[in-house]
């Protein structure tokens, strides 16, 4: 392997809709979320610890489609999780201790007929 080849891994993350595909490249700890850095891609410092849980040995470059803010951070960092995973398996007994390999089931529930959200019923009158 030629010196100028990085080794990338790969993973993907899941939370409600959203979807991010994240690449670890070793470097020295810059996360790019859509070609922007977290910073300017997250206001809200939250959403920014929710990510930056990693060693400062890799590069993260993800891209992430769907969902609001919350759900794209849970989703980069359970991204993040399965590719530490996949670069060294001895992270796996912390990540999975921590809950960060483990994808969220949480999901919006689906409106049902004759009501007007998905619990919520019409106002009930005798007559």
């Amino acid at each position: 392997m030629a010196k100028s080849e990085k080794i990338v891994y790969y993973g993907t993350g899941r939370r409600k809709s959203s979807v991010a595909r994240v690449r670890l490249v070793e470097g020295s700890g810059k996360i790019t979320i859509n070609g922007v850095d977290i910073d300017e891609f997250f206001g809200l410092e939250t959403l920014k610890v929710i990510v930056t849980n990693t060693t400062s040995k890799y590069d993260v470059i993800c891209t992430v489609k769907g969902g609001g803010y919350t759900g794209q951070a849970g989703s980069i960092r359970h991204g993040i999780a399965r590719a530490l995973n996949e670069a060294n398996a001895e992270y796996r007994p912390a990540l999975k201790q921590n809950g960060f390999l483990t994808r969220d089931p949480r999901m919006k529930e689906r409106k049902k007929y004759g009501l007007k959200k998905a619990r919520k019923a019409p106002q009930f009158s005798k007559r």
